[in-house]
């Protein structure tokens, strides 16, 4: 976003929300103060960026979290900021007004200008998205739609998420989908080890494989464009789960070179709850069955996917407020800061006695997640010793996999935060 875009938001912030903004303890003064340090950051790079503290300060401000608590679980979903909570009341109030009126006559343009934005945010076209719930529903949609005969071969990883696995296996059930499973490193010696496990799980019989992109309980970033290439020369196709990546990440879907790809916006987008988006590669669509049937459109037209009953329209308009805080920031820059956030705890911590990280820390393997363990505790006496204690919140993460508790800052993490945090790991190990 450039300087002129940030000013215009600025300006369309404060007319819009800037009352409510005031109620909490923010008023036209800290839009002026963000505008100002913008133009400082402007001059530094995305790592430089990370590390400037008084324009993160300044953002934190836009978020409001409880003081009876450290949230460190940001990865089930992000608040919204102040700014996006006020546009969704705003959203529900409008459209509550005129219920039936705005549903027949005004919905349908306004959301196709949401999906434009949103295709434009993702690097896609808007024949080739859906706004959807969740991710669970986006690849739901494409597990449930593919045509498989019996015998037909998937791919997946011991740590792709739940909803995703289960998916699969209701296909085995239903229509005698056979699945191979990929054992997945916690920290890979390369790129190489990791598309070599996907490769070797091909066989003349595999249709498709689930690459996740980042993975929700360990942070691990795999090379998902090294994959989907490496699978295509087998004429194998590939659904990504971008569940974490999406608005983490500084990336745009067809950079991925995938054919279907899902990803829930009230995660890193920090739009409202019951917010995602489904791509499907545009000569991909035809051959995908929808959820519900829908003879309206043609079988080829990215809409299909769209008839679930009706829409939480005021919650699909409010995507774009998200996208205009998020590109306020921008993405390399917040992608930087999150890592930054990540690396700043997980270096103090990683020579401690008993302490295991499960979580590669190179800057191209994790970014804002990570995943802590001690030794002669089980996640759950670690997840509890954390919050009885010290009041952090965190998540136990128990898979045959991984065991080990999540943690997951934010933008509106402070350093003291995190500070607290390694003191209590400290404190347990001493």
């Amino acid at each position: 976003m450039t300087t002129n875009d940030r000013r215009d938001f600025i300006k369309q912030m404060g007319g819009f929300s800037a009352g409510f903004l005031a109620l909490n303890g923010l008023d036209t003064q800290w839009l002026a103060q963000l505008e100002g340090l913008n133009k400082e950051v402007d001059e530094l790079s995305p790592l430089e960026a990370a590390r400037y503290e008084p324009f993160w300060a300044q953002i934190q401000l836009a978020f409001r979290q409880s003081p009876h608590f450290i949230n460190l679980e940001n990865g089930y979903f992000s608040p919204q900021p102040l700014e996006v909570m006020q546009a969704q009341v705003e959203n529900i109030q409008r459209i509550n007004e005129i219920p039936s009126f705005y549903m027949r006559r005004r919905q349908a343009e306004e959301k196709q200008g949401v999906k434009q934005q949103l295709a434009h945010f993702a690097g896609c076209t808007s024949a080739e998205i859906v706004i959807t719930r969740n991710t669970t529903e986006s690849l739901d949609t494409i597990i449930a739609g593919l045509d498989f005969e019996a015998g037909d071969e998937a791919i997946l990883c011991d740590q792709d998420y739940g909803s995703m696995q289960q998916a699969f296996q209701q296909r085995v059930k239903r229509h005698g989908l056979v699945l191979k499973w990929v054992d997945l490193p916690l920290v890979p010696k390369s790129d190489s080890e990791v598309v070599e496990l996907y490769e070797k799980a091909i066989t003349p019989k595999t249709k498709v494989m689930l690459v996740t992109q980042l993975i929700n309980i360990t942070g691990q970033i795999l090379p998902v464009r090294k994959i989907c290439d490496m699978a295509h020369t087998h004429g194998v196709e590939v659904i990504v789960d971008g569940a974490h990546a999406f608005a983490q990440l500084d990336f745009k879907i067809p950079d991925l070179n995938c054919d279907y790809f899902g990803a829930s916006l009230h995660k890193w987008l920090c739009c409202p709850l019951g917010a995602g988006i489904l791509y499907v590669k545009k000569e991909k669509i035809e051959q995908v069955w929808p959820l519900f049937g829908d003879v309206a459109v043609p079988a080829d037209d990215i809409r299909k996917f769209e008839h679930i009953g009706t829409h939480p329209v005021a919650t699909h308009l409010t995507i774009s407020s998200a996208i205009r805080f998020h590109e306020l920031i921008g993405s390399a820059r917040k992608e930087a800061r999150l890592r930054y956030l990540k690396d700043y705890w997980t270096s103090r911590v990683k020579e401690l006695p008993r302490v295991v990280l499960n979580t590669p820390l190179d800057a191209d393997r994790s970014c804002a997640i990570a995943n802590i363990a001690v030794e002669g505790m089980t996640p759950n006496e670690l997840a509890t010793y954390f919050y009885d204690k010290h009041r952090i919140f965190t998540v136990a993460i128990n898979r045959e996999s991984v065991k080990g508790v999540r943690v997951t800052p934010h933008l509106y993490t402070r350093i003291a935060d995190l500070d607290a945090f390694v003191e209590a790991i400290r404190e347990l190990v001493s």
